[in-house]
């Protein structure tokens, strides 16, 4: 009988890269134009386990993630996309405009400017915006989009979370060269979303979307860099 092989417990030893983590953090952006074709399965199977590295409230890992693609996907998009056309929202989640600051407008504001401009959309040009929209809910031509949700049950305490899990993945994602683009306007859709994903009967909340794919070089979307604020207007360091 052949012995197991002993497992080798990880080496507790802190790694040190702050160049490495220099990248990966800015290289990471939002990514609306891409190749069509897909992650293959054991990326994706590294990435999202890797995510599920992500920290927790005492560590209940609440999230529920849906990774949508192929027939799936399509089918997905023309959902969202009759639902849009017959303004069928549905939020698991309340939004209103007006809880943002002027700062906070003013930023939002000039990111939307660039974007919208880097593909030819005027600030008034009503049509060419509501036809980005539309890409959004063609998920950009990305081939996958992960979907994640919290329990029925939960509420804004298990926000935190998701929003942990989601920047975990997208980072684990650009670490393995695989593009994103974080959607909160998926959100506004969760009944058509679990209808389509036959989520119905235990009809988790949907927080947001997570397109993901290899990205088209020649986009002049993918080459706009939208600004940061400068530190000293979001951080205080107090002694």
């Amino acid at each position: 009988m052949t012995a197991p092989t002993p497992v080798t417990a990880p080496d507790p030893t802190p790694v040190f890269d702050p160049e490495h983590a220099e990248r990966l953090i800015r290289g990471r952006r939002a990514t609306r134009a891409y190749r069509p074709d897909p992650v293959p399965e054991e990326t994706l199977r590294r990435v999202f386990a890797l995510a599920a590295a992500a920290p927790s409230s005492s560590n209940t890992q609440p999230w529920q993630v849906e990774v949508v693609s192929g027939a799936a996907r399509d089918a997905l998009s023309r959902d969202l996309l009759a639902a849009a056309e017959e303004e069928r929202l549905s939020l698991d989640f309340p939004y209103q405009d007006d809880l943002y600051a002027d700062v906070h407008r003013q930023r939002r504001s000039e990111a939307g400017a660039l974007m919208y401009g880097a593909m030819g959309v005027a600030r008034d040009d009503l049509a060419g915006r509501a036809a980005v929209n539309r890409e959004s809910l063609r998920f950009y031509g990305a081939p996958h989009v992960a979907l994640l949700f919290l329990p029925p049950n939960a509420d804004a305490r298990m926000v935190n979370d998701v929003g942990m899990y989601a920047q975990t993945l997208l980072l684990a994602l650009t670490a393995y060269g695989v593009a994103s683009c974080p959607q909160g306007l998926l959100g506004f859709y969760a009944d058509t979303i679990r209808a389509s994903l036959r989520l119905t009967e235990e009809r988790p909340k949907l927080m947001i979307g997570i397109s993901f794919g290899y990205a088209d070089p020649a986009s002049s979307w993918n080459a706009v860099t939208v600004p940061r604020a400068d530190l000293g207007e979001t951080t205080r360091f107090r002694e």
